[in-house]
This record gives structure tokens, sequence and C-alpha cells, in this order.
């Protein structure tokens, strides 16, 4: 008998010496496909035109609103003076300490687009995303250089000549314009824009301007005009977070398979012969205006960021071949769900949509349709009211701020000094800060530590328990506070009183609680 083990293993060896080395050869990445969206019409693409003109508008013109403060602040609407720590929004002016209502924007922001999200899907994704909106401005350059979708196929495809390189740097070219615009308008944000704009063209502009803007300039033109999709679908981490938004009730763009299948591309031929087909005509206009390439019809895609193009490219060859639209729609899974049911009772097939219309073409009244009911539900009013609380809040805080502060920081080498008349001193740094773009007088004052006076060094006026204090607009000032007690009215140990700060003229004030330390009188 022949022994055949050591002859197995060799074959088993060489075999897998033969599936590693076929690893090894194999791309770690597969190789992007390049994806050429044709221009869709309907009433989605021009709600996108309207999210893009509207939030391209306010990026690139709010920088050159003015807002009239007076003569002592900045008259740009919207301003983050990152010299003067402040943040200006139109009437609102926020202070470092106060950067609470910037994190209570964006606790609002977060639960804004937890609420849009579980109702509506992904629809930050689909129109308002920066990608998304860059990209489609970046595709409007492209279609207008190179054509529509087969032509730019065809000039991709083609040998490089003299027609192919001028649209291709014409194109490249405005795409930069546009990237550096996105960058200078960004920088525009954190300084005066005019003056800005002049010191930027004359190279007078300080170096983190120009990293600034070389910066947002590169990453545009790169996300917006050369990976655009991949940005979405392996950059984004809000795809993967989405997931846990969404729900049964959710709205989603989804294909309905129960009315589309089987597909056909001969439909009338097809009936002829009997069979059974959908309404789906494999027309491929869903694929070709998709910004992500993906099919729809595959179902629920990671990538797909719900701009609902497909929908249109799809309503659009149901009205040339008189079937009605909705194959490809807004849904929810319990909508999707129910459809396919009642498609599918009694015996009825799933495939034929003619089974669940009435004569005249329309849905039968056993088809469930969209119920705006299903916005009403515990996760979005737990959002809504988080959201609201959260916003009211803010409204609240921000109505009833003071704009005057008083902040006292007590001597701690020596804590006391004993004057020749046995009196006893302690000496405090005071600062007071106005928050308003006005000068104004605050009055400071002691209450409650009884026989006290104070003095104020730099300030020549005679000692007394308050005294008039001029602080210019948006500044904080900072004074030095003699506070002197008789000996006669001297307790040993700390002593409790208050420095007021008013203003007499807006009747706002600001209390410190101060601590007035005495040694044991002999």
């Amino acid at each position: 008998m022949t022994d055949t083990s050591s002859e197995v293993t060799d074959v088993e060896r060489i075999d897998a010496e033969a599936v590693n080395a076929a690893w090894a050869r194999k791309p770690l990445y597969e190789a992007r496909k390049k994806i050429f969206p044709k221009r869709a019409r309907g009433q989605y693409r021009q709600f996108k035109w309207l999210v893009m003109l509207v939030t391209l508008g306010i990026y690139y013109l709010t920088p050159w609103i003015r807002w009239d403060r007076g003569p002592f602040a900045p008259d740009q609407a919207v301003l983050v003076d990152m010299a003067n720590r402040r943040f200006y929004f139109f009437f609102i002016e926020i202070w470092p300490q106060e950067f609470y209502y910037v994190a209570g924007l964006l606790v609002m922001a977060g639960l804004g687009l937890f609420l849009v999200t579980s109702v509506v899907g992904r629809a930050w994704c689909g129109y308002t995303c920066p990608q998304t909106v860059w990209v489609d401005l970046f595709l409007v350059v492209e279609r207008a250089i190179e054509g529509e979708r087969n032509q730019r196929m065809k000039l991709d495809a083609a040998a490089w000549s003299a027609g192919k390189l001028v649209k291709r740097v014409s194109k490249h070219a405005i795409w930069l314009l546009i990237a550096v615009a996105t960058g200078g308008a960004w920088i525009f944000y954190f300084a005066d824009a005019p003056t800005l704009l002049v010191d930027t063209f004359t190279g007078q502009a300080a170096p983190i301007a120009y990293i600034t803007v070389a910066v947002l300039t590169a990453t545009t033109y790169v996300f917006g005009g050369l990976m655009r999709e991949q940005v979405c679908t392996y950059m984004c981490p809000w795809p993967r977070i989405q997931a846990a938004m969404l729900d049964e009730n959710s709205l989603a763009v989804t294909y309905n398979d129960w009315r589309g299948e089987p597909r056909s591309r001969h439909t009338k031929k097809a009936k002829a012969e009997g069979k059974i087909v959908g309404d789906c005509v494999d027309c491929n206009a869903c694929v070709a205006v998709c910004p992500m390439g993906i099919d729809i019809r595959d179902g629920q895609q990671l990538e797909c960021i719900t701009c609902a193009l497909c929908i249109d490219a799809c309503d659009e060859v149901m009205d040339k071949v008189g079937r009605p639209r909705g194959l490809i729609s807004y849904a929810t899974l319990n909508e999707y769900a129910d459809n396919m049911a009642l498609a599918t009772a009694g015996g009825t097939s799933p495939i034929n949509p003619e089974l669940v219309r009435k004569p005249d073409g329309s849905f039968s009244d056993k088809i469930r349709h969209f119920d705006w009911r299903i916005f009403i539900r515990p996760r979005t009013l737990l959002y809504l009211s988080v959201w609201a609380l959260v916003g009211i809040g803010l409204l609240v805080a921000l109505g009833s701020r003071d704009r005057l502060e008083v902040n006292v920081l007590h001597d701690r080498n020596p804590q006391f000094v004993r004057l020749s008349d046995g009196s006893i001193r302690n000496g405090y740094t005071v600062k007071l800060l106005n928050m308003i773009p006005e000068p104004r007088v605050i009055f400071l004052s002691i209450e409650g530590l009884p026989g006290a006076t104070m003095s104020i060094v730099g300030i020549d006026q005679p000692e007394g328990r308050s005294f008039a204090i001029p602080v210019e607009p948006d500044r904080l000032r900072t004074i030095k506070v003699h506070i002197h007690q008789p000996i006669e009215e001297i307790k040993a140990g700390k002593t409790v009183f208050r420095l007021v700060a008013a203003d007499k003229g807006s009747n706002e004030s600001d209390v410190y609680k101060a601590t007035f330390d005495a040694p044991e009188v002999k």
C-alpha cells in the first residue's frame, strides 16, 4: 500500500501558497469608479437649487452685513473678534465667560439634527450639508463646461487633445476660484470684512489669514471636486450614527418593489405574451442621476443621502410611460410593509400593480398613503421638548442677563495692615466689567461693614463708602481698593460684607460678597 499522505500535504501546501500569492497581488482598496451624475428635473431638484442658493448666499454674504452698535463697537453684524475676545451676532454680544450660550446653540443644533433625522431621514445630508452643497456647485461648473452625463463620460474616455485639455483646465481653474472664495469668505467672519479684503490683496493681512485661506481652498477643492461621494461614504461618521436615530416611522427614499417588480424594458411585449410585469421599465434613470452612484432599487444603503433626485427621475419616466408617480418615493418602513401586505392579500400578486389600483389609474383606497401624524410620536416629541427647553432657557438667560459685573480678589500678603491709629486696613483688587459698547459711570459702594470707608489708588477723592468710577465701553477696568475700619468697630476674624457695583442710568447692579480680616483687638 502506497502512503499518499506526503503527496496530499504537498498539494495542499502548493494550493495554499497559490492562494496567498493571489491575495498578496490583490489591492487592499478598490479603485474609485468615477460617477457622472445626470442632471435631474423635478420638485426635489428645484428644492435643492433653492437650498443651495440660500446656504451659499448666507455663507458668502453674511460678513458684509452691517449692524450699527454705536461709535465704540464694530459695525459688522456677525463677527468673531478674537483680538478682543468677543462674538457679535447682530444685537447680541457674547463675552468669553458667556460661552455657554454658544454651547447651548450647539446642543440645540445636535438635538435639531436628531429630530430631523428621526422624521425625514438624512435630509441634512441630502440638502444642507456643506459637502453636498459644494458638490452641487462644482457639478454646475462641470456640466456647463463638459456637457451632460454622456458627453462627460465620452470626454473622460477620450484621448488627450487640445480641446480636452482646455475643458479640464477651465473646469479646475473655476473650481479653484470657488475654493479660494470659500476660504476667503471664512476669514471675513474674524475681522472687519472690507478692511481685511484690502489687506489680503495688498499683502498686509496676518499670516494666519493666508494659511486659513490656503487650508480651506485645498479642502474645498479636494473634497468637493475630486473626492465627492467618497467623503460621505468613507470619511463622514454621520451615515453610521444616523441609523440609531431612525425607526419604522422615519421617512426614507424607498423603491416600492411590490409595485415595480419584475422590471422589464419591454412591458407591452411582455403583457402581450401574458407575462406579469411591474411598473419599473429598467431604464436606470434613478441610477444616472444619483450623485452617490447607487441603485436605490437594491434597497436602503449606507451611501444613500436621501437627496430624492431618483424620485424626480423616476416620476419623469412614469409620466412618459403613462403610469402613476411614486414608484420611488419618500416612505416609512411601516408604510412600505403595509402596502406590501395589502398588495399580496387574498392571493393578489405583489408584482401586478393593476390589482391595487382603481380603473382610472389612481391608487386603491386600501393602499396606505403618507400620514403627517407619524411626526407625532414619543421619539420626536422627546427631541422637540428637549430642544425647546434648551432654546427657552437660552432666551430667558439672554434676556435677563446683566451687562455689568464686579469681581473682587482679597490681598493675601498681608491679609490686613494695622495703622498707627489702631484701625485695620484690607486691600482688594476689584475688576469692574462694562459689557455694553457705551462708556458709563459705575458706582462702587460698601454695604454691611459698620464704620468702614474705602480709598481707591489713582483716584484723588477723600475716603468714603461710595465712589463713582468711569469705565470705557466694552472694557474691564481693574482698580486697587483699600478698606479701613476704625478700631471701635473691629470684630476679630472674618467679617462678610458686600461690594456693590451699580449703574444708575440703566439700573443694573452686581454684588460681590467679600470678607474683611481683622486680628484680635487688645
